[in-house]
């Protein structure tokens, strides 16, 4: 197999998403570039972790580890880093499935070696069977998924998204770990960003360093029934107002905010015009993905107020998990 090694990581946390853990893991065990190792890193839940050991006994190709820092998404993948022996690692949401071809496109960017991040397109798989009418595409990223302002193709980014992405290892070497204290922690506030934070550090520790979308590696993610209503939604963009201003006192407001600034006098204004022009012909959904567009924006802008005035009063902690070297553990 040419090319870089590659370990997969997927963080878990609820024995609720049994089923689709399996079929993550499936999904990577089919790629047609295979997975160097694919490790599972469970949060905190020793049942959850008992039962996945077991499940994977047999495996050698497969390694449960139980999350070696505090409670959250970040420390889980900061374990996984710390763990994997792959070149590069990559990481998939517990409830996606990769296309068989993943791994293969992720690959083949690496083959440059200023390149230190790849990402790919996320689509969402609906519980309800379709995307419901008000939700508009420029929000997609409140369910994870790719979202409408993301430049199609293989295209130079700021961030990946990081229940879709790569890094090569040396960019944790340089940059360190993923940000504690930014990212989801359970099921607390459905709080996020903490890979922007990282690319940005990467950046800035590495100026030459070229980070990639990459459209063609694509993951499906399931959306839960309950995160297709407009409670999810008002919760989840204000928890992104938070985390940005989480960013931005991490990283300045100029990078921390940078796509951000395009996203909502560009992106969005043209969402609103469209979803209008939906609503005056007709169209189903078009006013109510108009007023989605315009209450984001406005919850978000609260959440990253009330998150900049914790942040100057000390409410808020930060801390970046030092990633050790602990490649020889694991149950599975």
């Amino acid at each position: 197999m040419s090319g870089p090694g590659i370990s997969v990581v997927i963080c878990v946390y609820t024995e609720d998403r049994w089923e689709d853990i399996l079929a993550a893991v499936a999904s990577v065990r089919a790629q047609s570039r295979p997975a160097l190792e694919t490790l599972l890193v469970v949060d905190h839940n020793d049942l959850l972790h008992e039962r996945l050991a077991q499940e994977y006994k047999e495996a050698t190709d497969v390694r449960v580890l139980a999350n070696a820092g505090p409670r959250g998404l970040s420390a889980g993948r900061n374990t996984g880093i710390a763990a994997s022996y792959g070149e590069v690692i990559a990481f998939l949401d517990d409830d996606a499935v990769a296309e068989r071809d993943w791994l293969r496109h992720f690959a083949a960017s690496y083959t440059d070696p200023r390149v230190m991040a790849v990402g790919g397109r996320t689509e969402p798989i609906w519980a309800s069977g379709r995307r419901p009418a008000w939700i508009p595409e420029e929000f997609d990223w409140v369910v994870g998924c790719t979202y409408r302002g993301l430049p199609p193709g293989r295209v130079r980014v700021r961030n990946v998204l990081g229940g879709n992405a790569s890094f090569r290892r040396t960019a944790f070497d340089v940059a360190g770990g993923f940000a504690t204290g930014i990212g989801r922690d359970g099921d607390k506030r459905p709080l996020g960003c903490e890979e922007t934070e990282l690319c940005i550090r990467l950046s800035r520790a590495r100026p030459d360093a070229v980070l990639l979308i990459d459209d063609r590696a694509v993951i499906h993610h399931r959306v839960p029934e309950a995160r297709e209503h407009f409670g999810y939604f008002r919760t989840r963009t204000y928890a992104e107002g938070l985390s940005k201003a989480l960013v931005a006192r991490s990283v300045g407001a100029d990078k921390g905010l940078e796509s951000e600034r395009r996203y909502t006098t560009r992106v969005l204004p043209a969402g609103v015009v469209r979803g209008l022009r939906d609503a005056v012909l007709a169209r189903p959904g078009g006013a109510g993905r108009a007023g989605a567009i315009v209450a984001g924006v406005l919850t978000a802008a609260g959440g990253y107020v009330v998150g900049s005035v914790r942040a100057r009063r000390g409410a808020v902690t930060y801390s970046v998990a030092a990633i050790g070297d602990d490649r020889g553990g694991g149950d599975g």
